[in-house]
């Protein structure tokens, strides 16, 4: 099957149930405790490698492979590629910014074989791989100099031939899709988007994209200062096979903007939560059945298409998920009438 027909088939069984996605690589990746050495495997670098969990894609595929059988089993039907650091920007700090394009090859080819196992296993219930692109640690839109407001540690281009790079790898590794995930900054999310639409024209295909928005405090915006509905304005024209949020918060606190976001997008909604909020330790004590019973509460309410989980959920977070919503139908969207629908901080539509 082509991208676009996977995509045609994911839509298709989106309107008959709730897709489960999988939860997060590094609150598994701790609870294996893994020292400078443990994450290297005998290989040879210049930089200390502690830390880096995308560099395990190819140096401890056996762990990666591992967490992606556990989120299998656990009910997922949407596996992301370990690769949300997997850019030459933040593989900087570890010394191996050249590595960008083997490593998202590698996590692309191992998660690929993963899906394709468990739906080999059971072909009633096929899996979809996306391979994640997270925001990197530079920001578009914001100056890091106090000092100077007009400075940017990186251009528009620069960060887009860096997403090129990285999607380019995940293409060739086979994903089915690019997940443009935890969004803080907007620019930086259409630089993403631009180059996934450049790659997919120097392919000749069509390159579905998903995006995912973060907010950045409880005022419901991201670090751009959008709200959900003036970001989803911002990149409506890009057709995002799903459109949502993650990170940041707790379903609780979620709950106010997946509201919102749900009349807006013409698609489908896809939202995967932190296990409640961190602790003073950083640690997440929210337990399955809490995350459960507060993601089937959306789910109720007509809300969802797609749910997983973000921080600090486990694959037991995903199955009891994946049970909660098990029978629960999936919301159903429309075309929204014709408009002009604008963006600045704030979303702005004239009929």
């Amino acid at each position: 099957m082509t991208r676009a027909e996977k995509a045609d088939l994911l839509r298709e069984i989106g309107a008959e149930r709730i897709l489960v996605k999988d939860g997060p690589y590094g609150s598994m990746i701790q609870s294996y405790r893994l020292d400078e050495e443990g994450f290297r495997a005998g290989r040879t670098f210049n930089h200390d490698q502690k830390g880096n969990n995308d560099l395990l894609n190819l140096t401890r595929p056996d762990i990666v492979g591992e967490i992606c059988n556990a989120y299998l089993d656990a009910g997922a039907d949407i596996l992301a590629t370990n690769t949300f650091n997997s850019n030459a920007i933040s593989l900087a700090d570890y010394g191996i910014a050249g590595m960008a394009r083997e490593i998202n090859m590698a996590a692309a080819r191992l998660t690929r074989a993963c899906a394709d196992a468990a739906t080999a296993r059971d072909p009633a219930k096929p899996r979809f791989v996306v391979g994640a692109l997270g925001p990197t640690n530079k920001t578009l839109s914001v100056s890091p100099n106090v000092n100077d407001p007009g400075f940017r540690a990186v251009s528009f281009d620069e960060m887009k031939g860096i997403y090129r790079e990285q999607i380019e790898g995940l293409l060739d590794g086979g994903v089915d899709f690019i997940l443009i995930e935890t969004v803080f900054d907007t620019l930086n999310a259409k630089a993403a988007l631009v180059a996934a639409d450049e790659a997919a024209e120097a392919r000749g295909e069509e390159l579905p994209v998903m995006v995912s928005m973060t907010l950045t405090d409880l005022a419901g915006r991201n670090l751009s200062g959008q709200t959900v509905e003036a970001f989803w304005h911002s990149v409506r024209h890009a057709k995002p096979l799903t459109m949502g949020l993650n990170c940041s918060f707790g379903a609780t606190e979620l709950h106010p903007y997946v509201n919102a976001l749900n009349p807006q997008v013409e698609g489908l909604l896809c939202v995967y939560p932190n296990a409640g909020l961190p602790n003073e330790l950083g640690a997440y004590d929210e337990p399955p059945a809490m995350t459960a019973k507060l993601v089937k509460g959306w789910a109720e309410n007509g809300w969802l298409n797609v749910v997983g989980g973000c921080c600090g959920t486990t694959p037991a977070h995903i199955k009891a998920i994946a049970d909660a919503v098990k029978g629960v139908k999936p919301r159903q969207w429309h075309a929204l009438p014709p408009a002009l629908r604008l963006s600045g901080m704030e979303a702005a539509s004239f009929f």
